[in-house]
């Protein structure tokens, strides 16, 4: 309704039609909003829908990573016939050698999967209706944990193709391809959920990133420093539970104890069947734990 200036006498009320309409198309529900937030932060995590600049750093990292599985494919290839008989770097091992990789990847794409939304206060407008505060922090998380599986299992697929072009034993690689699979993933969901956490405790897109530098750089770079010491000591049953310390050597601690990986720890003595329990529940623990954590931090911020 409007109010029309008329001639005096005359009645002041009059009533326009300026053409809205009820929406009449379906409505698609929580799970149709999910999915587009889930695919959004995705994209998001390797600069697509936004700015070039916004896409340098991911896709220069994914190239990183894909660029070394090339050359070592090409170092098996080109080798002469009866040389060599496997890859130079396992499948297990190639997402711990190059975790610096992951961790910077993930230092600069899990403050913007969460802080952007923190810092523009837009994470009530999600919550409004019909997405809920579990929507929202399942589709972030799997969101992050898929960008990091297709940057780690994209990489595995090269060398796999690799080592069949080089007639590598088939059935040796596809065990091997798969036991990679099984590390990455696990790898995937852990580091997500702990960057996810370091990054949503602010909305400052700086502290998140140094935030999980600290916890995944740092903290693998101590670990290792302190297993070499005990390593040096003959002190050979504390490298074992140092390892429960960092990320990196969680995930290097269960490849070593059920996926018949070589463990990257001071003296390649990784931790046994009994210990690889211990890491594997430490492993689920904190996976389970990072999403209560988002679920709580999430509590906050809603309407």
């Amino acid at each position: 309704m409007a109010t029309e200036l008329t001639p005096q006498g005359a009645d002041p009320t009059r009533i326009h039609n300026i053409g809205y309409r009820k929406y009449d198309g379906p409505r698609l529900g929580r799970a149709y909003a999910r999915r587009s937030l889930y695919s959004q932060s995705l994209r998001g995590a390797y600069g697509l829908g936004r700015s070039a600049k916004s896409k340098v750093l991911p896709m220069v990292l994914f190239g990183v990573m894909t660029a070394t599985a090339a050359i070592i494919v090409a170092v098996a290839v080109a080798a002469p016939a009866g040389t060599m008989t496997k890859l130079p770097l396992s499948y297990t091992a190639f997402a711990i050698s190059l975790q610096p990789v992951i961790g910077l990847y993930l230092a600069a794409q899990a403050p913007q999967t969460v802080s952007r939304d923190l810092r523009f206060k837009t994470v009530p407008l999600y919550f409004s209706r019909p997405i809920e505060r579990r929507d929202y922090v399942l589709a972030k998380y799997a969101a992050m944990a898929s960008a990091l599986f297709a940057l780690t299992a994209i990489p595995l697929v090269i060398l796999y193709a690799g080592a069949l072009l080089a007639k590598f034993d088939f059935g040796t690689q596809t065990k091997g391809f798969a036991q990679g699979l099984v590390s990455v993933a696990l790898l995937s969901l852990l580091f997500a959920g702990i960057g996810l956490v370091m990054a949503a405790l602010t909305p400052r897109r700086g502290f998140g990133v140094a935030a999980v530098i600290a916890v995944f750089t740092i903290s693998y770079g101590a670990v290792s420093t302190v297993q070499a010491i005990a390593t040096s000591q003959e002190a050979d049953s504390a490298v074992e539970w140092l390892g429960l310390f960092s990320p990196a050597t969680l995930i290097d601690g269960v490849q070593t104890a059920f996926l018949g990986a070589t463990s990257a720890f001071p003296g390649g003595t990784g931790p046994g069947a009994g210990t690889g329990v211990v890491y594997l529940l430490v492993v689920l623990g904190l996976i389970a734990g990072s999403y209560a954590v988002l679920m709580r931090r999430y509590r906050k911020v809603g309407l």
